[in-house]
């Protein structure tokens, strides 16, 4: 968690607020995202490599692409090609740009900046890499390499949960964020593209307990309106969801909102995430990147131990507006038995 220093003319804090700023600036919420030790039972980085860095021939085709693979942010439709090259591991060394692009249902310059995304020149040179990883010396069956890949992805993201974990034995920052949060009125909640679901989960639940959430999925100029609206009712605090690939818009809504004075609570998967810069409190939790789109099982818990930070700030409340929400829904019989 890294908490920015307060520029110059902003509009005074919470109090809750303040007292994060005055003492969240000694912690740092960091979660290694390269952590040399594997979890028992997972992956590791150099699993599939050999002792000197070289192949594991013990290793089957998936798991040495994989490994190869591995720490690269690729789009949707690199991930498609990397899946394809697991599937096909034993000729995957002697296949073409061309071919490689038919079988992925790809086109040709698509495999190339597959290629150099993964820091090769060209394909050419990937093609040598995978020469050296002897994929054919152990036959695979497509079946088994998908299995295998989807088994990694699994465990990939229990890796995370397990760094998420880790993080938690301090319950500090999330405690004095979910303080804060629960002080704002109204409660600004941003979510934009692939952040919009959890947005509104979280609005979802919080609405159950705090008197006035906003949450904000629609982009454009009416963005801008429901800022300047929050803050003239009295909204400082804004907390955002803001997971790869980033909206643009997202984090120049995130500016426009310190600029108005709002304190920024941003839930994001880095340190090095371009919100980082500007967010007052930036939450980190790192995002699965093994399938062909993102599993947001880490945010999503972080998301409900949030929500429950909330909860734990405001205890009374919840309890009334729990127990008032109860009576209405028996009344209404808004669930079946």
């Amino acid at each position: 968690m890294r908490v920015a220093d307060q520029p110059e003319g902003r509009a005074a804090l919470p109090v809750d607020a303040a007292r994060l700023h005055e003492t969240m600036h000694l912690l740092v919420w960091r979660l290694e995202l390269c952590q040399s030790q594997p979890v028992a039972g997972l992956r590791s980085k150099t699993q599939g490599r050999g002792a000197r860095g070289g192949p594991d021939r013990t290793a089957t085709p998936s798991t040495r692409l994989l490994a190869l693979f591995d720490g690269h942010r690729l789009t949707p439709t690199q991930r498609r090609i990397a899946q394809c090259l697991v599937e096909h591991g034993a000729e995957a060394a002697f296949l073409s740009s061309n071919e490689v692009a038919a079988l992925a249902s790809v086109s040709q310059p698509s495999v190339t900046r597959f290629a150099v995304a993964l820091g090769f020149e060209g394909y050419p040179d990937l093609r040598r890499q995978l020469r050296k990883l002897g994929l054919g010396d152990r036959r695979e069956t497509v079946d088994e390499a998908r299995r295998n890949a989807w088994q990694q992805a699994a465990a990939a993201e229990i890796a995370n949960l397990e760094r998420l974990s880790e993080t938690l034995a301090d319950p500090t920052p999330v405690e004095d964020a979910g303080r804060l949060l629960a002080s704002a009125r109204p409660l600004l909640v941003l979510g934009l593209r692939v952040s919009i679901s959890m947005a509104r989960y979280f609005g979802y639940f919080a609405a159950k307990v705090h008197p006035d959430v906003r949450v904000l999925t629609a982009a454009g100029s009416v963005l801008d309106d429901q800022l300047q609206q929050a803050w003239d009712a009295g909204g400082r605090v804004l907390l955002a969801f803001v997971l790869p690939r980033y909206p643009r818009e997202a984090v120049e809504t995130l500016r426009r909102a310190r600029e108005l004075g709002f304190t920024v609570v941003a839930v994001t998967d880095s340190q090095l995430s371009p919100v980082s810069g500007v967010a007052d409190v930036v939450l980190a939790v790192p995002v699965a990147s093994r399938l062909v789109f993102d599993s947001h099982a880490a945010p999503m818990l972080l998301t409900l131990v949030l929500l429950q930070a909330l909860c734990d700030a405001i205890p009374a409340q919840v309890q009334q507006r729990l127990e008032e929400f109860e009576r209405s829904a028996a009344e209404r019989q808004l669930f079946v038995p």
